[in-house]
């Protein structure tokens, strides 16, 4: 038997899907190939690629971690979704404001299957506001299944307080609905009823794409011969395993710039600075703290809903190496770049390599910008020597100039940042920057967010409310430290590797029983060894 060494880490991008082999904290080798609409085959070509290159010994694969956009996808192109059934147990209150109020008219008409308000919930400190009613559950289950729906979500009121009804309701279901996929609002989102039930309407609607998506990923492997555990990068950073990604496949959303700015952390050896990732079709930017994504603060739209589940902090705008450029010059009557030139948001996508004038397309492109502009070097010089340098430098100003005020919006003061540039559409910009105090571009910058998806670690994470009428302050923390790391342990996280990223108690004095607000998150490392074992 080949010892276990190498883990190959995958990124799908809305152009290319990268692939990356790693042994410990080297890179062995990397491929990058065009993204293709079935995102499966483009998974395949690149981890053939891959394989090629290095070959590396196919047993001596530890596990293979994959970030898709997959999912997003299908719900921002309202494309392949599950109806669903939502339970919401509430007795009196929020009856004024039925599930997905606030969802698009479109989104709402291909998910809602049907809906029911039941007697339960509680109120902030655990106690509850009406009995919960079993009775009333299994109607409306009878009612779900005359409508032949097969996916459910269930929302309680302050289920993150008390996750009983919750917990008690799937029993019934189970019961009840024997083949439904249930999904439970308290281990999807936080504190705020409508947001996190949205997070569990839009993970239930995903299911079933989910579970095709990860067979279609394990048959991929398989076919390789790589026969080894499948991971899928989540939100935060961290990863999840293919069972647990088949249950709540919404958290691989923004899976993408998470891996890039870990990959970018990882790479540059930075674990505080500005990440700046420009693709071929879009560029992200985050802020690293102490390694990991600085997460948003306010709720995340996803497709048009308001969801509370955790997401990292990331300004995303149209401009990548396929980005379309537009010269308005001659019509608007001006030379000047800020007036007559722009790039993207409109690009090419996957047919970079086909459709930009370097490559020997008609279709004027950042790359050939970058190109004509002695940024890179990569396809024919010669077909873009006839550029207007004038166009030239206005094309790589106004890059420039996107990029800059991004970096400005991402900064928590005026004061420069360090900016770590990755990414295969960097090429577009030089390595001075307004706004930053200094400029890296580490090694293997092209293949950032497969990286970042290789080193990626497990993660535990727990959000309440607690009162300190019983609990002091310090047993409140530490409980929620303890819980954090125990769920870490049991994702498949190495017990001796466990340690505490962030920590956070907010006293809510808007509420009695001096009522505070705990969070607190674990990560740890995966142990190889032991997730090939149990693979």
């Amino acid at each position: 038997m080949s010892e276990i060494q190498f883990r190959i880490g995958i990124d799908v991008g809305g152009t290319n899907t990268d692939a990356v082999v790693m042994r410990g904290r080297e890179v062995v080798g990397w491929a990058k190939r065009p993204t293709t609409p079935d995102v499966t085959s483009g998974i395949v070509a690149a981890l053939s690629g891959v394989l090629a290159e290095t070959d590396i010994e196919k047993p001596s694969v530890g596990a293979v971690m994959i970030g898709t956009t997959h999912f997003t996808n299908a719900v921002v192109q309202r494309r392949k979704l599950t109806r669903v059934a939502v339970f919401r147990l509430c007795g009196p209150a929020t009856q004024s404001l039925p599930p997905m109020v606030d969802w698009p008219p479109d989104l709402r008409d291909a998910v809602r299957g049907f809906a029911a308000l039941l007697p339960g919930g509680f109120e902030f400190d655990g106690r509850p506001i009406v009995p919960f009613d079993e009775r009333a559950l299994r109607e409306a289950c009878r009612q779900t299944l005359a409508f032949g729906l097969n996916s459910v979500a269930v929302s309680s009121v302050f289920s993150p307080v008390n996750t009983e009804h919750e917990t008690r309701a799937a029993q019934i279901i189970r019961e009840e609905l024997p083949d439904a996929a249930i999904s439970l609002s308290h281990e999807i989102g936080r504190l705020g009823l409508l947001e996190r039930e949205n997070a569990a309407i839009m993970n239930a609607c995903l299911r079933d794409l989910g579970q095709k998506t990860i067979a279609a990923f394990r048959e991929s492997l398989a076919d390789l011969g790589l026969n080894c555990p499948l991971y899928l990068a989540q939100n935060d950073g961290t990863l999840m395993s293919a069972d647990f990604a088949e249950k709540f496949p919404v958290y691989t959303f923004a899976s993408g710039p998470t891996n890039s700015m870990r990959g970018a952390a990882f790479l540059s050896a930075l674990p505080d600075a500005i990440v700046v990732d420009i693709g071929g079709t879009t560029t992200d930017v985050g802020a690293l703290a102490h390694g990991f994504p600085r997460e948003a603060s306010v709720e995340v739209e996803v497709g048009g809903v308001r969801t509370n589940f955790r997401m990292p902090d990331v300004f995303s705008f149209g401009l990548g190496g396929g980005s379309i450029v537009v010269d308005q010059r001659s019509t608007l009557g001006f030379g000047s770049w800020d007036l007559g030139i722009s790039v993207g948001p409109l690009s090419v996508g996957y047919e970079l390599t086909t459709k930009a004038r370097v490559f020997g397309g008609d279709t004027l492109t950042a790359t050939d910008i970058a190109v004509a502009g002695r940024r890179a070097d990569i396809g024919a010089r010669a077909n873009v020597a006839d550029l207007d340098p004038a166009l030239i430098a206005a094309g790589l100003a106004f890059m420039l100039g996107r990029v800059e005020e991004a970096i400005d919006r991402m900064k928590l003061s005026r004061d420069p940042v360090p900016v770590i540039l990755v990414g295969g559409g960097s090429i577009l910009v030089g390595d001075r920057l307004g706004g930053a105090s200094d400029v890296v571009r580490p090694p293997h910058y092209q293949v950032a967010n497969a990286v970042g998806a290789a080193i990626a670690q497990i993660s535990g994470e727990i959000d309440r409310v607690v009162s300190l009428r019983d609990v002091s302050r310090d047993e409140a923390i530490a409980a929620a430290k303890q819980e954090a790391g125990d769920r870490a342990i049991a994702a498949g996280a190495d017990p001796n590797t466990i340690h505490i990223v962030d920590v956070e108690d907010i006293p809510l004095a808007y509420l009695p029983s001096n009522a505070t607000r705990v969070r607190a998150k674990a990560v740890g490392n995966l142990n190889l060894e032991a997730a090939s074992t149990a693979g």
